[in-house]
């Protein structure tokens, strides 16, 4: 993955000056934080504070990264406290480039990754209050319901080598993957036209969920959309008792709808596109294939069980 790239000490003394001279933070140490599939990040320390820096080199992710840091300032204009908020340039901005990657810098989150049956209706919690918060004026990505994710797999699965081990464990998952891009399809077109009940969106809350004893967070938002609220509720679909605590959710905080089997569908089928270039971007750019084979064999086929019984 690319946050598995070993730094020499040079590159972070490099980061830590680049961090003093942009930023004002004079950082006295510099360690590898808990990393994720795209992002290289770190703690940075100076004499009495923590920071979180997270540079993103992937080409697929770079623009997406920046156009997140406007919804997470307006998220915290609007009194969402617990989203992460980045640390302004010298110069104002909400981001730098540094190495090519870009770079934004956050106040030190002292908290763990957290995700069980009882984090869930906090999480929906949390998450509803964001969708409660307006977006007139706001530049944000719209969800469109494409099925694009789909034949950007297949294009990227058509230009691997012959001889690319990855290529070798998708031919051996050919049939399945075909069903679900035209499950995928199906959906898009269900879905797609229809704009009402947007809010933004996370998209992998879950996964990003932080607690310290009374104190909860949500951070890397590094992809928010306009989209329903499926987009956070499909990964736990097949979970009746969860998807009535997010029901629940939305209902306490004054948003009167009810969750759709089509939107719920097409993120199901649709993440797994998502996913899997991913994963070939990666091996494109490194020749990495780490957690490939145990994406496709595991963690969401639960949820593909319940959206396969959908009509």
């Amino acid at each position: 993955m690319y946050s598995d790239v070993a730094r020499p000490d040079e590159y972070k003394r490099c980061l830590l000056g680049f961090v003093k001279r942009e930023y004002g933070i004079d950082a006295a140490r510099i360690a590898p934080a808990k990393r994720g599939f795209y992002g290289e990040t770190w703690r940075l320390d100076t004499k009495d504070r923590g920071y979180f820096a997270k540079l993103v080199y992937a080409a697929d992710h770079k623009d997406v990264y920046r156009r997140s840091f406007p919804v997470v300032e307006h998220l915290d204009r609007h009194g969402i406290g617990f989203v992460s908020k980045p640390i302004g340039t010298a110069g104002g901005e909400l981001f730098s480039q540094f190495d090519g990657a870009v770079l934004g810098v956050f106040d030190w989150i002292d908290a763990k990754n957290k995700e069980d049956d009882s984090t869930k209706a906090l999480e929906y919690q949390m998450l509803a209050k964001v969708y409660a918060v307006p977006t007139e004026g706001l530049a944000i990505v719209r969800e469109g319901f494409s099925a694009k994710s789909a034949d950007d797999f297949f294009r990227r699965w058509g230009a691997l080598p012959p001889e690319a081990p990855i290529r070798t464990a998708l031919e051996r998952r050919r049939a399945i993957i075909e069903h679900r891009a035209g499950r995928l399809r199906l959906f898009s077109r269900r879905c797609v036209g229809d704009a009402s009940f947007h809010f933004i969106t996370h998209g992998d809350a879950g996964g990003n969920f932080m607690e310290n004893g009374d104190k909860r967070y949500i951070v890397d938002w590094d992809n928010p959309v306009f989209a329903p609220p499926e987009r956070d509720a499909w990964f736990w679909m097949h979970r009746c008792w969860a998807m009535e605590a997010f029901r629940d959710a939305l209902r306490q905080n004054g948003i009167g709808y009810d969750l759709r089997q089509d939107r719920l569908a097409y993120y199901c089928y649709h993440m797994f596109f998502f996913y899997l270039n991913a994963y070939l971007e990666c091996f494109e750019r490194t020749g990495a294939m780490d957690g490939f084979e145990e994406y496709l064999d595991g963690w969401i086929d639960e949820a593909f069980q319940c959206a396969d019984r959908f009509p």
